[in-house]
């Protein structure tokens, strides 16, 4: 029976990795970013060199790789559909089947002598270590929350200490997330600037265009108060909701935004786009749910059934004061 090779990786990203980072942070070409699932080997690995566990999304794959440089070792890539470690594991497909399945699919047991695979702590949620143990004979060492630790956890003999364990959610860390927040908001707000165009048929096309950016300006803010402020503030933003976070951001931006040109819209009109601008903030913000550290699945699930119909609520009567006029 014929052995597939198995690729060797390097640990240097090249201009194509790199430009591909930069995409999907803005959120380009995000779910077709994966590499295929299977056994990879860094350096000159053997039998006795550790096997590390990943996800098949290609920022997650690339971003181990690149920490590995002057380590030997074995990569076992699971097919989590292009999902990060994190959230695949939330959703089920970083978890103990799919690690048994690619463990046998890989003959795994004729490659290595010793029978450990070291799993990143943030997929503990779909791991089951016992199972897999019962399951395929390996054993499942947890280790650290970020992949520039793993060659310190590996030289300390697999094992890690509480500054490994801890998760963090800093300012830089919530800035690398802002693109991919920002990306498809950004698409929305050309539409509606086109759709502004198009209602207002008189002038030119720079008059137009000037003329929608200013009435749309607060609702504008709403947007990049959600998508931009709401993160970058997040910590000292009161309220435990992302939804009122949004909303109390919302309101302060959105207002100050309609203050500076008073003589753009009339009092409704200040009131509509009020209304309009803080729904767009709070259901921004509500997004960011996903991207962070301070949630979980039913948390964000018990939000959202809440909030959205405040959101709509909003809208609809931002609409009603629109035939007001």
């Amino acid at each position: 029976m014929h052995t597939p090779a198995i690729p060797n990786v390097s640990t240097r990203l090249g201009i194509g990795d790199l430009l591909g980072r930069w995409g999907v942070r803005w959120a380009i070409g995000r779910g077709r970013y994966r590499v295929n699932p299977g056994l990879y080997k860094i350096g000159d690995p053997d039998p006795q060199s550790p096997v590390l566990v990943t996800a098949n999304y290609k920022l997650t794959f690339n971003v181990l790789r690149s920490e590995l440089e002057g380590v030997d070792a074995w990569i076992l890539v699971l097919d989590t559909k292009g999902i990060n470690v994190w959230c695949a594991a939330g959703k089920g497909t970083f978890g103990t089947e799919e690690l048994v399945r690619r463990v046998q699919a890989t003959d795994l047991a004729s490659v290595v002598s010793h029978r450990r695979l070291i799993v990143p702590q943030l997929g503990a949620t779909g791991v089951a270590a016992h199972e897999v143990r019962r399951t395929c004979g390996f054993k499942v060492i947890y280790g650290p929350v970020r992949a520039r630790e793993i060659k310190t956890f590996l030289e300390a003999g697999e094992r890690v200490s509480e500054d490994m364990r801890r998760v963090t959610f800093t300012l830089s860390e919530r800035l690398e997330l802002v693109g991919a927040e920002l990306g498809p908001v950004l698409k929305w707000l050309v539409l509606l600037l086109l759709i502004a165009l198009l209602l207002d048929g008189a002038g030119s096309l720079l008059d137009r265009l000037s003329s929608a950016t200013l009435r749309g300006a607060p609702i504008i803010a709403g947007f990049l108060t959600g998508t931009v402020l709401v993160p970058v503030l997040l910590p000292w933003i009161p309220g435990r909701a992302f939804s009122l976070k949004g909303a109390l951001a919302g309101v302060i931006v959105v207002g100050l935004t309609i203050m500076l040109m008073p003589s753009v819209h009339s009092v409704l009109g200040k009131v509509q786009v009020l209304l309009l601008g803080t729904a767009a903030a709070s259901f921004f913000a509500m997004q960011f749910t996903g991207s962070t550290t301070f949630t979980s699945p039913s948390g964000v699930e018990w939000e959202m059934r809440r909030a959205l119909g405040f959101h709509v609520g909003m809208v609809v009567l931002a609409f009603a004061l629109g035939f007001m006029k």
